[in-house]
């Protein structure tokens, strides 16, 4: 399998995606990597060049360029050329941390849609707090559209469904529609009736709604919202994920010795409740309803982040993910 790599794109490019795909080439020396980007800057961080092919280009699409613009424009950019890759066939899927609506751009312009699929959407795994190693639920749409229709949501219950069964083997997925309360009359024009939509549709576990409240508590699998709601939802988590641990570092540092020996003391734990918090360790989020793995990572992502990633898109091409969900979105069940 080969994925094409953004290796400009981020904050941290190209050092910290180079030394990402340096620690997946340990893991999975099966996969082989096309680096978009400086040749020069890029063979700075290489442990080595095995499996590994460098196109280089000097063009990058910035992090404040308007996405539709810089890709319709900057035809040489290291993300559009990785894209192109993947639309000639000549890479399997696509990675990158640079600028999000130019990602998605390159995703529905470039990759393309997959057909019958009018509105695909952004979806990323979030940590749920049970307890259990690794429990998460799948988030659809997180941004990709800020207006949707009722069958958009229907087609993300079903993205996402497919994405819960076969890369986190979760045999019959539930899927929740986020909404301001769990009756079934509850929500705006949009929910109602996207809740009768899912509801009906025989390919999924549809579990009803689920409110914002609970959906770290394991209450679904998939969670499904409209694009503007989801965004906020997950800015505002972000918000509080980083304001509580500010607030836990200024009550140890500045509540003296006992409150610094009791932080001491609760190291591990302490790492082990960021490492929660973290749903890079998931992989990053995918452009789903595309004809290729389309995945994109946290500008400011680390070496760490970016393995997980590479994995999470190992996975994909492994279980035939895409194929499957072409497949199924071209027989009749779903309308144009």
């Amino acid at each position: 399998m080969k994925i094409a790599v953004d290796a400009m794109g981020g904050d941290n490019a190209p050092q910290a995606i180079i030394e990402g795909v340096n620690l997946a080439k340990k893991d999975f020396p099966e996969i082989e990597f096309l680096l978009y980007g400086k040749e020069e800057e890029i063979k700075k961080y290489l442990t080595d060049e095995t499996n590994i092919t460098i196109i280089h280009t000097d063009e990058k699409i910035e992090s404040d360029d308007e996405p539709v613009k810089s890709i319709r424009k900057k035809k040489q950019a290291s993300m559009v050329l990785a894209a192109q890759a993947v639309k000639n066939g000549e890479a399997d899927a696509i990675f990158s941390a640079g600028n999000t609506g130019a990602l998605l751009a390159a995703g529905l312009f470039v990759v393309g849609r997959i057909k019958n699929v009018e509105r695909p959407g952004l979806m990323t795994t979030m940590p749920v707090f049970t307890g259990e190693k690794d429990a998460g639920f799948d988030f659809i749409d997180m941004g990709a559209n800020a207006d949707n229709k009722p069958e958009h949501l229907l087609t993300y219950g079903i993205l996402g469904s497919f994405y819960a069964k076969k890369v986190r083997h979760i045999d019959n997925p539930r899927v929740g529609l986020l909404n301001n309360g769990t009756e079934e009359t509850k929500g705006s024009e949009l929910t109602k009736a996207a809740y009768e939509l899912l509801a009906q549709e025989e390919s999924i576990n549809f579990v009803g709604n689920v409110e914002a409240r609970d959906i770290f508590s394991g209450v679904a699998d998939v969670v499904v919202t409209d694009g503007f709601t989801g965004n906020a939802v997950l800015k505002s988590v972000e918000g509080t994920a980083l304001s509580l641990m500010s607030i836990l570092k200024t009550s140890i540092t500045d509540g003296g010795l006992k409150s610094k020996m009791g932080a001491l003391m609760l190291k591990d734990s302490l790492k082990g409740m960021k490492s929660t918090l973290d749903y890079s360790s998931h992989g990053g989020a995918v452009l789903f309803g595309v004809k290729a793995p389309v995945v994109k990572t946290h500008g400011s992502t680390g070496p760490e982040a970016v393995r997980n990633t590479i994995s999470q898109i190992k996975t994909m091409l492994e279980t035939n993910l895409v194929g499957e969900l072409q497949e199924f979105f071209e027989t009749p069940k779903i309308k144009e």
